[in-house]
């Protein structure tokens, strides 16, 4: 679907659960892990796609990690959406499965990323995820509004 670095530079990709950060060591306090928590429960809930997400390094090829994450979600990958995120480099990516894809086109990612990255250039990684899980799960809609 669509990837772009936080310094502004997109590209088209094709291609967002459950938040886990037992010891807490990571960029999150628990009133933020609870928030993000929630969002991503609320947009699987109301489009039906499994949503996860990753924060942390994506290594030097970040879209094949990107991918590898998502395959290795547990989930129906057809229809999960990955939404990973390396802030030391600057990088967002979002990965669907096939029938996902079709719910969240391109442009839909493209939207999502551009909102995220806003948030992202002022220093609001939480922020920027939870805008951009409502994007996506605003953008995918509930699985039984498709077809009215």
């Amino acid at each position: 679907m669509a990837q772009q670095n936080t310094d502004g530079d997109t590209s088209t990709r094709e291609s967002l659960g459950s938040v886990t950060d037992e010891t807490h060591t990571g960029p999150f306090a628990f009133r933020d892990l609870a928030r993000i928590d929630e969002a991503l429960t609320m947009a699987s809930r109301e489009t039906g796609l499994f949503i996860t997400l990753y924060v942390g390094d994506l290594g030097s090829d970040t879209r094949t990690t990107a991918e590898q994450l998502h395959a290795r979600s547990g989930a129906d990958t057809s229809n999960s959406v990955l939404v990973a995120l390396s802030p030391e480099q600057r990088v967002l990516e979002i990965v669907t499965g096939a029938a996902a894809a079709r719910r969240l086109p391109d442009r839909a990612c493209a939207l999502a990323v551009l909102s995220m990255t806003g948030r992202l250039g002022s220093g609001d990684l939480v922020g920027a995820i939870i805008n951009g899980l409502r994007q996506l799960s605003d953008a995918a809609g509930h699985p039984s509004n498709r077809h009215r």
